[in-house]
């Protein structure tokens, strides 16, 4: 899967108007492959720019920003928001990351405070012995560590992941999303 939006998105906010007119003019399209996950049982799909481990941006094919890692790394005071969210990736079994948040609705009126595309990993291990599923929010996550089906381990690993669409809201303003061939 592949998502199609204008370069404009690219430049800073006081261009975009002019870069976007641009684009529209000349045709300018960029690729980027879709992930999909889960978001409170729905499905989600982001795009991974940026990742904070070497190894792992080789993998995902996205830029190697290790500066990431700071925003783990800094003291905050109690009750201090953080910029980080997690994001729950498996490790034994194949299924998509789940979400504990999203923007809602996606775009410029995101009225969601705890969305952040910036996601510490926690990976999900299936325990041995227990039937693997998917599971499609962080509530089941959780739920499936608390009846000991799996282990959870927070990883010093960010990632940046913005969300661009979502089962509820469709797909951010002016991003065209369709299935590969």
């Amino acid at each position: 899967m592949t998502i199609h939006f204008l370069r404009s998105f690219s430049f800073v906010a006081a261009a975009f108007v002019l870069s976007q007119a641009h684009a529209q003019a000349t045709g300018d399209i960029v690729e980027l492959p879709l992930v999909s996950g889960w978001y409170d049982g729905k499905v989600v799909r982001y795009v991974t720019t940026d990742v904070s481990d070497k190894k792992a941006a080789v993998e995902m094919g996205a830029n190697y920003v290790p500066r990431l890692a700071n925003a783990i790394n800094q003291a905050r005071q109690p009750g201090q928001p953080s910029a980080v969210e997690r994001i729950y990736a498996f490790a034994n079994f194949k299924q998509g990351g789940v979400l504990p948040s999203l923007p809602s609705p996606i775009g410029a009126s995101n009225a969601n405070l705890n969305y952040s595309p910036l996601w510490q990993v926690h990976k999900v291990t299936w325990l041995t012995g227990k039937q693997p599923r998917i599971l499609k929010s962080e509530e089941e996550v959780l739920a499936a560590e608390e009846a000991g089906q799996v282990s959870i381990e927070k990883t010093n690993l960010v990632v940046n992941c913005p969300v661009v669409f979502s089962e509820a809201d469709g797909p951010l303003p002016h991003v065209k999303i369709r299935l590969a061939n």
